[in-house]
């Protein structure tokens, strides 16, 4: 599932493309992804209209249209945006495309077909994405050691199921969880509320240092992000736990280790991570 760093680095691809393109017409073609209003309502809402901005919220990207009404896209698992000139070649599993006055086409493509879109009207309250619950932003001075001990101190849940909560911090998913607990030396079998102070300032370190970092690394231009069809736009080369168990740890050489948390598999150093406290009640 694209994570916040890939959402922010979509973002940046599409919105100085997007800025003031003028909708010309919406064709949908699984009504399934269209989460609210119904597809009709989508259609008839958005032709007409200009983006004015793109922005992002957690793993959400909100594009502003020019009388105030938004469309919210998320894109689950494997849903993807992609620009293009008329006439080019389309993706398979392609569910909607906006079609611009000059020609061009926003697609939406989703093979598992999770992914979905929203679009809010200017005086409608937002109580279908879900965007209103999200916690703060990784880089918002919010982020302490206090503010994870408010949120974090009575639960009995793993620390990286705790952060996998969008309420606790917007945008981490299973990949930066695990790079975020190992820079923090933190095991993520650990109970959230038995973290010290030490360990919590910690982790409000790392949380915003690694999504920056690799928000940063994951920069492409928009035209290797339109040759590869908005598909290798990942931080591979810059992981260096999740994903790698058996390999040795970047930091000690002790081979790191994978378990499942609440379904998800977690890689870890048993040696940095202090794994012998992994499941310290």
């Amino acid at each position: 599932m694209p994570e916040l760093p890939e959402v922010e680095t979509v973002r940046r691809v599409l919105e100085p493309q997007l800025a003031g393109a003028v909708i010309d017409s919406v064709c949908i073609r699984d009504p399934k992804v269209i989460a609210h209003p119904d597809a009709e309502a989508f259609k008839e809402s958005a032709k007409g209209r200009r983006i004015e901005t793109l922005s992002r919220r957690g793993k959400f990207l909100i594009a502003t249209l020019d009388d105030g009404s938004r469309i919210a896209v998320h894109l689950r698992m494997t849903g993807c945006l992609l620009i293009t000139p008329s006439g080019y070649p389309e993706e398979k599993h392609t569910h909607v495309v906006f079609t611009f006055a000059d020609g061009r086409e926003l697609r939406f493509s989703d093979t598992r077909r999770f992914g979905r879109l929203w679009l809010i009207r200017k005086d409608e309250e937002d109580s279908f994405t879900g965007i209103s619950r999200l916690g703060p932003e990784p880089d918002d001075p919010i982020i302490s050691g206090e503010y994870l001990s408010k949120k974090l101190g009575g639960k009995r849940k793993t620390i990286k199921e705790s952060l996998l909560d969008q309420a606790v911090v917007a945008g981490i998913g299973n990949i930066y969880s695990d790079e975020i607990l190992f820079a923090a030396r933190i095991a993520p079998t650990r109970r959230a509320y038995t973290l010290s102070m030490d360990e919590r300032e910690r982790l409000a370190r790392a949380i915003p240092e690694r999504i920056a970092f690799f928000t940063e690394t994951n920069r492409i231009s928009p035209e290797d992000y339109l040759r590869t069809k908005g598909k290798d736009y990942r931080n591979t080369p810059y992981i260096r736990i999740y994903g790698r168990e058996g390999e040795p740890c970047p930091e000690c050489g002790a081979l790191l280790r994978r378990t499942v948390i609440a379904g998800r598999g977690s890689t870890y150093c048993p040696s940095c991570q202090g794994a012998e406290d992994a499941q310290r009640e």
